[in-house]
């Protein structure tokens, strides 16, 4: 009788360890303590949804603690769906706390958009300051500046599904950073008046379909950086100088292979005179046979030959001594 008392207890007691492990009963107590009426049969369907409870059922009482009315099955669908359910309803809470009009599917439609809604919230009470890396832009008189802005932002909650992030609102900003200094005539106007960069960019609504509301753009400092003007006039009067260079080359072997030509023909023409004289003897004998040429006629020819290289000697003779 006894064993048989003892496997009894056993049975019973391994089915209370199984009953309790299926059905959180503490849970259930805790959440009719604080006021949540949820029936034990939803939660032992959690379980079988292989859905935590808990994960459900506390932020439930969060909100029901807050105030805040939140149906049961869309904390179920939200956590189904992927969602943060416990940043869900942190956020409402926030959001009531600062009177900002957050519903429950708004809040969850953000946070399965990838977006942290609780950060979200925070930032529309607490406005969120983002800095600007450096940005390089050079006004027109030449001169570069680098500048770096603080924009300070609020999160439109409104626009948090499908607006742009803070990297567009970055880069608006460097853009109309860009445009304020390279339309500035001289960069002294830029330093003398920094603000002008705010207001410019400002002006610009550059918060349009972001999620954030820009609230105020400060210039945190502007440096002078290179002389971009001078070292473009350097760059390019080296340019016209190689330019320069390569024509003059280009004309110079143009003129020496014109000399080379020229001494070509001129070779030619030396050769043709030689070949010339060579055939001038025998022309004369030829014309002192036929009786064309007669012989008084060939001596006036040899004197005038022979008056003619005594000129030329005399003439070179006259030059060496004017060289000396």
């Amino acid at each position: 009788m006894d064993i048989g008392f003892l496997i009894v207890a056993g049975l019973v007691l391994i089915g209370l360890f199984i009953l309790f492990s299926i059905v959180p009963v503490g849970l259930w107590i805790q959440a009719w303590a604080s006021g949540v009426r949820v029936p034990l049969t939803t939660l032992i369907g959690m379980r079988l949804r292989r859905i935590p409870p808990a994960r459900i059922i506390y932020p439930l009482i969060n909100a029901t603690k807050a105030g805040i009315p939140v149906e049961l099955n869309k904390l179920e669908s939200h956590f189904l769906a992927g969602g943060n359910v416990d940043r869900v309803v942190n956020a409402l809470i926030a959001a009531q706390k600062a009177g900002i009009n957050l519903t429950f599917d708004r809040a969850a439609a953000i946070d399965l958009a990838g977006r942290d809604v609780l950060e979200a919230v925070q930032v529309s009470v607490n406005p969120k300051v983002i800095q600007t890396p450096m940005v390089a832009a050079v006004a027109k008189d030449g001169i570069q500046l680098l500048a770096t802005a603080r924009i300070t932002v609020r999160a439109n909650i409104d626009r948090l599904v499908g607006g742009a992030g803070e990297e567009t609102i970055i880069a608006r900003v460097g853009e109309g950073i860009v445009t304020t200094i390279g339309s500035a005539g001289s960069h002294k106007e830029v330093l003398e008046n920094p603000d002008m960069i705010s207001k410019t960019v400002l002006d610009k609504g550059l918060d349009s379909g972001t999620a954030f509301e820009i609230l105020s753009v400060d210039i945190a400092d502007v440096d002078v950086g290179k002389n971009i003007g001078a070292q473009l006039q350097i760059d390019q009067a080296e340019a016209d100088k190689k330019i320069a260079q390569a024509k003059a080359e280009e004309r110079r072997a143009m003129a020496v292979a014109a000399e080379q030509e020229m001494r070509a023909k001129v070779e030619e023409m030396r050769a043709k005179l030689v070949e010339a004289q060579a055939a001038v003897p025998m022309a004369l004998a030829e014309a002192l046979k036929k009786g064309n040429l007669g012989v008084m006629d060939y001596y006036t020819l040899k004197n005038i030959e022979a008056d003619t290289d005594m000129r030329e000697s005399l003439s070179k003779a006259a030059g060496e001594e004017d060289e000396r």
